[in-house]
């Protein structure tokens, strides 16, 4: 009997969802799977191999617009195209190939268009050799008619696929978005691009493989303290082998084995094969909300891109329980930044290559190594009754999933806060291909600014160092008395002083020299050097640079800043840190330096827009880390104060009775509510040899315990000020309250969800930096 498919089966998989980019996709994989047998047979390939994507142009008319894939592989013999043409055909390695299920072909091409025309030549071939498949006249027989053209070089070799006939919608998606497919491409064939000698080219443009922006290989943290301190890289490397299986050859089921035949379909087609897991986790330089999580490949092709399943914990012991999200939980409005890149190259695929079949068992087992089966919270871990979590990815959340500025969590700061927008600024010029960006070194480089900062501050105000400390001369002569005067042998009548020889006078220093000489004494401020622009007003690459003396722009007049135009649309900024604009009047050097760009984009745009008006909005758009937002501050405020409940925690143990102690019973159920919900045990229980419990007490509490319990906090251990060693009353009520006062403002704002006037998120956000300044350094 004859079982020939009625023609309406090919038109019909022009019906199953798959967007433009992956039936582009689909044509693209069997290029590079011919590119990977030609590399595996040992052929020298002189031609390169490279794949050409050419769409309708934009504005053209898309009647008789076509949609040409083009290789440079070795191209194939008339029975092979017949096979390669019919669906449902596919080659006998269904493995170690990104083509699986020999649909991809039809369902892609007719899902593009009505008509394909399929031509193909080899190496010393007279011509092109194809077929036509049009869809609206394809008849009952299945046959389309052949197709031969000449070819101008007898070397030239290779596959052309012509879809035409488009359909309208997808045609003007194509058209209009060919910069988002080269974008979505780069990202699926990144490992490959980057790691293979394949090029694919996308109307006319090359596309580059999108890395991901880690940390380097050789950086770190120390997590805990003393003989507990444990190093954990920010870059692990991944590589397991499980067990061989049996393939089956026919319908791609893996076994164990030892079995002669085919668990699912019967066949002997078996072959053993390689179960191996590999890949690395790691930490991205920036948080994100969106790009974080684990990119999964099968045979070079990302299957799964930013997958975050690895960072959810269902209890297999609870049926009806909910998904626990594990990370990020803290700061989630800002996101994520564990990553990882894993080819599970023996894991079978979903027919449209977006996700794996999760219920295999092979599946189950990678995602077991990877995150281990217990919670990756230790004491979540501990409570559910599993030992502590080692995996690779439970190790990472335990050093990175805090998001404090400096070397304990790797981020960079500017000394008061962490520097969040800015990296995702520096991680935009790193997929951007800037060489200054490419390294994590601008990164470190940040992190340590920002230790040095904090340790100056530190240092400044023990020391009691002060810009403002009076002149002593000054004060005597506005007395009417006489300053010392600063000489090293006194003064007589008798001695005259030899005039001076008359020398001819300097030469006056000109703007450039004097800029180059500002810039060789500066030191960059990277959280400040950026782009700023508007639309309408054009950019401004900005270079933000501080010095420690009096600055003169180019009309020889003191100034806080100078803002130095330079060529192509860059500028230079000198920030004077010495003047009184900044040591007495309470400016911020963000504020100055936007109002400068301001006027120097009107002036270069001739806009009719205010000098408020343009500030106003360059402040919202390229530093929104530093408005007056209940959000931000919140989030900023939530970071501290998890470090700092952390430390308090560590600080408890010894008694932990006395710290419960001072819990009301409000904020006792408060705290076992907080306990239970995080999948801990009861308050009573958890108070074993552990102050885990503070880390669920309302923020409030926190003031509480440091202001009637303040000898395990002060003295160095999670603040740096004295108290014990002081002996006086009333000096240590001085030291503790300025503590206690900052701490109550960051935790008043956390605990009250009313809308906090202006006045009062600026007060908080004072209180932020200099509550930051109060903390003891941690041990590394």
């Amino acid at each position: 009997m004859d079982i020939t498919p009625s023609p309406r089966i090919l038109r019909m998989l022009g019906e199953i969802e798959f967007d433009e980019w992956q039936c582009i996709a689909e044509l693209v994989d069997n290029a590079f799977d011919d590119f990977t047998d030609i590399i595996e047979g040992g052929h020298s390939w002189p031609g390169g191999y490279k794949v050409s994507v050419t769409l309708p142009g934009p504005g053209a008319s898309l009647a008789g617009a076509e949609v040409v894939v083009k290789d440079t592989g070795r191209g194939m013999t008339r029975t092979t195209l017949e096979q390669a043409v019919k669906a449902g055909w596919s080659s006998n390695d269904r493995f170690d190939k990104l083509g699986l299920f020999g649909m991809g072909f039809n369902v892609s091409t007719a899902r593009l268009g009505r008509r394909t025309r399929v031509l193909t030549t080899r190496e010393g071939d007279p011509e092109w050799i194809g077929v036509e498949i049009d869809l609206d006249k394809l008849g009952p027989d299945f046959e389309a008619p052949d197709i031969n053209e000449p070819k101008d070089d007898p070397s030239e070799h290779g596959t052309k696929i012509i879809v035409s006939n488009l359909h309208l919608a997808r045609a003007e998606w194509l058209q209009r978005n060919a910069e988002n497919l080269r974008t979505t491409l780069g990202r699926v064939y990144g490992w490959l691009l980057d790691n293979k000698p394949y090029e694919l080219w996308v109307q006319g443009t090359k596309v580059k493989p999108r890395k991901l922006c880690r940390w380097g290989d050789d950086r770190f943290i120390i997590y805990g303290n003393g003989a507990s301190a444990e190093k954990i890289p920010a870059y692990i490397e991944i590589d397991q082998t499980f067990q061989p299986a049996d393939a089956c050859e026919i319908c791609g089921n893996w076994q164990n084995l030892g079995k002669d035949i085919c668990d699912q379909c019967g066949s002997s087609e078996l072959r053993q094969r390689e179960r191996r897991l590999h890949g690395w986790l790691g930490v991205q330089r920036h948080l994100d909300k969106r790009e974080f999580g684990i990119d999964f490949l099968r045979n070079g092709r990302k299957i799964l891109q930013y997958d975050k399943r690895l960072f959810n914990w269902t209890n297999p012991n609870d049926p009806t329980a909910g998904v626990d999200v594990e990370y990020p939980i803290e700061l989630v409005n800002q996101g994520g930044r564990l990553i990882g890149e894993i080819h599970l190259d023996y894991v079978p695929v979903h027919y449209d290559k977006t996700a794996f079949e999760y219920s295999d068992r092979a599946w189950k087992a990678a995602v077991d190594y990877l995150r281990g089966e217990a919670p990756l919270q230790p004491e979540k871990a501990k409570a559910a009754g599993y030992p502590e979590n080692n995996s690779p990815l439970a190790r990472l959340h335990k050093g990175y999933r805090r998001n404090a500025a400096g070397r304990r969590c790797l981020v960079p700061g500017d000394g008061n806060r962490p520097l969040h927008e800015e990296t995702r600024q520096w991680a935009r010029k790193f997929w951007a291909g800037d060489p200054d960006y490419q390294t994590d070194e601008k990164w470190w480089a940040q992190v340590l600014i920002h230790e040095e900062r904090v340790e100056t501050a530190k240092l400044a105000k023990a020391t009691g160092d002060s810009k403002d400390q009076a002149d002593e001369d000054a004060v005597i002569a506005a007395l009417g008395g006489e300053g010392s005067t600063p000489t090293d042998e006194p003064s007589t009548t008798e001695e005259t002083t030899p005039e001076p020889e008359r020398t001819a006078p300097a030469k006056p220093e000109t703007v450039q020299e004097r800029l180059a000489r500002y810039v060789d004494s500066s030191e960059i401020m990277p959280e400040l050097s950026r782009t700023f622009g508007l639309p309408d007003l054009g950019q401004l690459q900005v270079e933000t640079r501080t010095l420690h003396e009096h600055i003169e722009d180019a009309d020889n007049h003191p100034t806080p800043i100078w803002l130095a135009l330079g060529p192509g649309g860059t500028a230079t900024a000198l920030i004077d840190l010495t003047h009184e604009a900044f040591t007495k009047l309470g400016l911020e050097p963000a504020e100055l330096l936007v109002a400068e760009v301001s006027a120097a984009l009107k002036v270069k745009a001739d806009s009719h827009l205010t000098h408020s008006q343009i500030a106003a909005r360059l402040r919202a758009s390229c530093l929104p880390d530093t408005a007056v937002d209940p959000a931000v501050i919140r989030a900023q405020a939530a970071e501290l104060l998890a470090d700092i409940r952390q430390r308090m925690a560590d600080n408890v143990n010894s008694d932990t009775q006395r710290a419960l102690s001072y819990l009301d019973p409000d904020e006792q159920t408060q705290t076992e509510n907080a306990l239970i919900a995080d999948g801990g045990d009861t308050l009573t229980a958890s108070l074993v040899g552990s102050g885990r419990f503070l880390l669920h007490a309302p923020p409030l509490y926190l003031v509480k315990l440091l202001e009637n319990w303040p000898e395990p906090f002060m003295e160095g251990n999670v603040f740096a000020g004295p108290y014990t060693s002081l002996t006086s009353p009333s000096s240590r009520r001085l030291s503790l309250a300025r503590v206690v006062g900052y701490l109550n403002d960051v935790a008043t704002l956390l605990t009250f969800q009313a809308s906090p006037s202006v006045s009062q998120l600026r007060r908080t956000r004072l209180s932020l930096q200099l509550l930051q300044q109060e903390l003891a350094p941690e041990e590394q």
